[in-house]
């Protein structure tokens, strides 16, 4: 008996020890699953399928179906770049679905095995983000038209083609916001319309100057149709300066147009509205406190017949983050998440205990149920392994996967489970990290050290998945990596994320240098001497402070952060993230944004660093990358320039992301492996 286990066991580590490191090459070849939807009849589940083409440097998407008793995936979209967002018909005899098959982002129609395909609209200002109305009776969705124009196809391609005639390509504004994350503001806005699936002109439901769904905040459906088919309730931020604000409310419109009803008076914002099944209730996610995108989202429901508003989760410190209902609207499923991980969770819709029926060391989400309430669909990620698709007796019991669509690809490559540890910060805090462990480890070796820094400042690192800031990725490339989450993460309830709010670089960075301080001292198989860090976002602010208060690191990679808050304000667009987080302008608080510009500590710059950005970020606009480039080359810093044209806050083309891994790798190897 004793012989045959160590024959295992060795049998086991051989096995293990053959595997492939987790490269950027094998994260390449992961197929991408995502937007579950189940058939009304329960017995098909569609989602979406995202490749990367390297070669022609493109990420295509199609629709694939299973069955939700189990068996084998087939893809049922074939033509076009960009097929998403199935939607099924209330009768199950068919799919609505967004695609450019046509040239054209447009509104289609196909049956469940994929045939049949029919183009529904032919809007020149195109068409996104299908429903299907309650009655099967209407097709709701959006489009970019001109706000005089609305639904009248024939004004907006009159418009379109004076625009794109015209030889000036200048742009006027006399207000705020006059651009966003890598658009800039044109004259067309956002709305809903509707259209009969048997055919006929479309209505423009959200007439008037503003974009529905608002450009910002909420989640994936800022609208919902009613199950009966006759009202659409929606989200919008009527404020006259969007740039400032955070007030979304919602509102609700007859399906045949309107004047709208306005629902909510929270300071906040409003989003992500869901009628119950038996339509006596809409839910939807809230935050109270105005102009701040980091408050708690709680979970709301409205009694339509009586008025009658109940806080579901006020006494939930965690912030809510998707739901659904059940089928029989007596309760609600919603996700949220806690110290890494991320739950589905259970609560009666007149409010009561919360029950945890699905948990563990991943990132659930996507949960849908059948109409009988038997079976439920979600979706599962975690640190070593993307988005695949699982069922679940409602009753509970073992799930069964659905999708295994990245098998080969994960079982042939070494994937290090996520480990974790807690200090104690001076205040008294409790500062969790995850850790992943370096490409062939073994005992009684020391390994280079990775501090990845996450962004937000309200985010947080986890057990899920990450295309961009993979950390299995430089772990292969022979790195501990060390993810803290600092005060400003999320998970940990509120007060632990408002106490970055005026503190960018106090408390968090003390909370990452004593993190740093436990790797170093605690961790047998750390090379104390051979530490880097690098983030983005906040993350690149935090490393361009470190730049001017220690000299920890041997190497730094700063990607897209902030590095001069004044000149930030000016040229970022949602302007509400730094009135709250610095209590006003730069010329109200002058002293508060140079105490925490790191544009003002250049003189202690020293550690070796490479500088990232896109240059059609406007949320942190590239300037502030050159900024920081050209001081530390005035410094006599070591220091690396990376810009990229063609993307903004996110390196999206494939091509590029293999760049960014192997520029960003190359760097740190440089400084510690020498």
């Amino acid at each position: 008996m004793l012989r045959r286990l160590l024959y295992l066991l060795a049998f086991t580590a051989i096995a293990f020890a053959q595997k492939r490191p987790f490269d950027v090459n094998a994260l390449m070849e992961l197929k991408r699953i995502g937007d579950p939807q189940i058939s009304p009849d329960g017995k098909w589940v569609t989602f979406t399928v995202q490749s990367v083409d390297v070669a022609a440097n493109r990420k295509p998407q199609q629709i694939w179906i299973v069955p939700i008793e189990g068996g084998t995936p087939r893809q049922i979209s074939h033509d076009g770049e960009i097929n998403q967002r199935a939607r099924w018909s209330p009768d199950s005899k068919h799919i609505a679905y967004v695609s450019d098959r046509s040239g054209a982002s447009q509104i289609w129609l196909m049956d469940p095995d994929g045939g049949n395909a029919k183009q529904v609209t032919t809007l020149s200002t195109e068409a996104d983000g299908v429903l299907f109305a309650g009655d099967g009776k209407n097709l709701i969705f959006t489009s970019d038209v001109y706000p005089e124009c609305g639904a009248d196809d024939a004004c907006n391609k009159k418009n379109l083609q004076a625009d794109q005639a015209s030889k000036v390509h200048a742009r006027i504004y006399t207000d705020l916001l006059f651009r966003h994350w890598t658009a800039w503001q044109a004259k067309r806005r956002s709305h809903l319309l509707a259209i009969p699936v048997a055919g006929g002109a479309a209505r423009d439901l959200t007439p008037g100057p503003h974009d529905v769904p608002p450009f910002s905040l909420g989640g994936p459906d800022d609208y919902d149709v009613s199950p009966d088919g006759q009202e659409v309730c929606y989200s919008m931020n009527a404020d006259p300066v969007p740039a400032t604000s955070t007030n979304a409310d919602l509102y609700a419109v007859s399906i045949k147009g309107g004047d709208p009803r306005k629902l909510t008076t929270t300071a906040g914002a409003d989003s992500s509205p869901r009628y119950s099944p038996d339509g006596k209730f809409i839910a939807w996610r809230a935050q109270f406190r105005a102009g701040y995108e980091s408050d708690r989202w709680r979970l709301l429901v409205l009694e339509r017949s009586t008025g009658k508003l109940t806080n579901l989760t006020e006494s939930l410190d965690r912030w809510v983050n998707s739901f659904a209902w059940s089928n029989d609207s007596t309760r609600l499923f919603f996700t949220s998440i806690d110290r890494g991980r991320q739950a589905i969770q259970l609560i009666p819709v007149n409010g009561g205990a919360v029950r945890q029926p699905l948990s563990g060391d991943g990132e659930l989400d996507d949960m849908q149920l059948t109409r009988d309430g038997k079976t439920m669909v979600y979706t599962e990620q975690s640190g070593v392994a993307p988005t695949e698709i699982f069922r679940v007796a409602s009753s509970g019991g073992t799930p069964a996967p659905l999708t295994h669509l990245n098998d080969g690809i994960l079982n042939s490559h070494q994937l290090t489970p996520l480990e974790e540890f807690t200090v104690t910060a001076q205040d008294g805090s409790r500062i969790q990290s995850f850790v992943v462990k370096p490409y062939g480890f073994q005992e009684g070796h020391k390994y280079p050290v990775l501090m990845l820094i996450h962004g937000g400042p309200q985010g947080f690192w986890g057990h899920s998945w990450s295309f961009r800031w993979n950390a299995q990725v430089f772990a292969a490339a022979g790195y501990l990596v060390v993810m803290p989450n600092p005060r400003g993460s999320t998970g940990y309830g509120q007060k632990f994320i408002d106490e970055i709010n005026g503190d960018w670089g106090g408390k968090p960075f003390d909370d990452i240098m004593g993190v740093t301080d436990h790797v170093a001292a605690e961790i047998p198989y750390a090379d104390a001497s051979q530490m880097v860090a690098a983030g983005a976002s906040y993350g690149g602010y935090m490393i361009d402070w470190i730049l001017g208060h220690t000299q920890r690191f041997k190497a730094l990679v700063t990607h897209d952060g902030v590095y001069d808050l004044p000149s930030e304000f000016g040229a970022t667009e949602e302007l509400w993230f730094p009135l709250w987080e610095y209590g006003g302008t730069p010329w109200d608080k002058p002293e508060d944004y140079a105490k925490w510009s790191p544009s003002n500590y250049v003189k202690e710059f020293h550690t070796p660093t490479l500088v990232v950005h896109g240059e059609q970020d406007f949320r942190v606009p590239y300037t502030q990358g050159l900024e920081l480039f050209t001081a530390l080359q005035m410094q006599n810093v070591k220091s690396k320039l990376l810009l990229f044209p063609d993307e903004g806050h996110w390196v999206l083309k494939p091509q590029n992301s293999l760049l960014w891994y192997k520029t960003v790798i190359e760097w740190l190897d440089s400084w510690v492996k020498k």
